[in-house]
C-alpha cells in the first residue's frame, strides 16, 4: 500500500496545480452557470445584489424553449452548422484530394488555403459584411456588384439579410476560413497511409477509383471523424463572426450563443445562464460519443 501511494504521490503533486485551476475556473464556473440559470434574476438590481433572487430551478429553460424566438435561433443553429459542415468537409477533402499527389507548387497552394485560418472571425467578418451587403441593381457592391458585372443578376440577394435563409449567407464566410484547416487534416491522413497498401491494391487489379473507394477512404474515416466533431463545436458555439456580419444581432441571424449576449446586456442574467447551459448541453451531446468512441478504439 505505501509503495503503491509513493507511486502516485509525485504525479499528483506535479499535477495538483493544474487540477486545481481546472476545478474551479471550468468545473467551479459550470456549476456557478447552473446554480444561476435556476433563479429568477433577469434584473439589474437582482444583478447588483439590491434585490433577492429566488429559485426557480427549470422556468427558465422551460420558458425559454416553449418561445418562438429561442425556437427560431435554435432551427438558425441547426441549419449553420448543417451548411457549415457540409461545406468545410465537401471543400477541405476536395482540396486535400487534389494535394494528395505531390504537385509542383504544393507549398504555395497549401498556404494560399491555410491563410484564411489565420485571420480572426471579427477581421474578416467586417469584409463580409461588406461583401454580403445586400444592396442590388444601380447600388449593388460587393458580391452583388460582382454578379452584375459578369451579368449573372438573377444571383443578386439580401444574403444576411433574407428573412428566411439569412444565416446561411453567413456560413459563406466560416466555410471560407475553416476549409483549410480540414483540407490540412484530410492531407495528414493522405499522408499517413503506407505506400505497400496503394502498391498491393494496384498489383490487384484495383483500379484508382477502387483504389480510392475501397483502400484510402477507409483509412480516411478517423480523420473524418476528428473534423466532424472539431468543426461541429466550433459552429455550435459560434458568435464572433455573426455578430461581426450582422451587428446590430437581427432575427434572421441570431443564434443561441447570441440571445445569451443579449441576455446578458440587459443584466437578465438567469436566461442568460439557462442559454449557456442549453450550449453546453448540446456541444456535450457532440463531444462525450467522440471521447467514448476514441477511448474505446485506443483500449484494442
Amino acid at each position: 500500500m505505501r509503495k503503491k501511494l509513493r507511486r502516485v504521490g509525485p504525479p499528483l503533486l506535479l499535477l495538483a496545480p493544474s487540477l486545481l485551476l481546472l476545478g474551479v475556473f471550468v468545473y467551479g464556473l459550470i456549476a456557478a452557470n447552473f446554480q444561476m440559470s435556476f433563479t429568477d434574476n433577469h434584473t439589474a438590481a437582482q444583478a447588483t445584489g439590491q434585490a433577492p433572487a429566488a429559485a426557480v430551478w427549470f422556468d427558465n429553460y422551460t420558458a425559454l424553449l416553449a418561445t418562438d424566438a429561442f425556437q427560431h435561433s435554435l432551427l438558425n443553429l441547426l441549419l449553420f452548422t448543417a451548411v457549415f459542415l457540409a461545406g468545410t468537409m465537401a471543400m477541405g477533402f476536395g482540396w486535400a484530394w487534389l494535394l494528395e499527389k505531390p504537385v509542383k507548387g504544393e507549398g504555395y497552394f497549401r498556404s494560399i488555403y491555410l491563410f484564411p485560418m489565420a485571420v480572426s472571425f471579427v477581421a474578416s467578418g467586417v469584409v463580409w459584411r461588406w461583401l454580403l451587403n445586400s444592396n442590388q441593381d444601380e447600388q449593388a457592391s460587393g458580391l452583388n456588384r460582382l454578379f452584375q458585372i459578369i451579368g449573372l443578376d438573377f444571383l443578386q440577394n439580401n444574403w444576411w439579410n433574407n428573412v428566411t435563409f439569412g444565416i446561411i449567407a453567413i456560413a459563406i464566410p466560416a466555410i471560407w476560413q475553416l476549409s483549410g484547416y480540414v483540407m490540412a487534416l484530410f492531407l495528414a491522413g493522405f499522408r499517413g497511409i503506407p505506400d505497400e497498401l496503394r502498391e498491393a491494391a494496384r498489383m490487384d487489379g484495383a483500379t484508382e477509383l477502387q483504389l480510392y473507394r475501397h483502400v484510402l477512404f477507409p483509412q480516411l474515416s478517423p480523420v473524418a471523424l476528428s473534423a466532424l466533431i472539431i468543426i461541429g463545436h466550433m459552429s455550435l458555439k459560434s458568435f464572433d463572426l455573426i455578430m461581426s456580419i450582422s451587428k446590430p444581432a437581427n432575427y434572421q441571424t441570431k443564434v443561441p450563443a447570441v440571445d445569451m449576449y443579449v441576455f446578458k446586456s440587459s443584466f437578465d442574467y438567469a436566461n442568460a445562464a439557462a442559454v449557456g447551459a442549453i450550449l453546453l448541453v448540446i456541444v456535450a451531446a457532440v463531444i462525450i460519443p467522440y471521447l467514448i468512441h476514441t477511448h474505446r478504439e485506443e483500449k484494442r
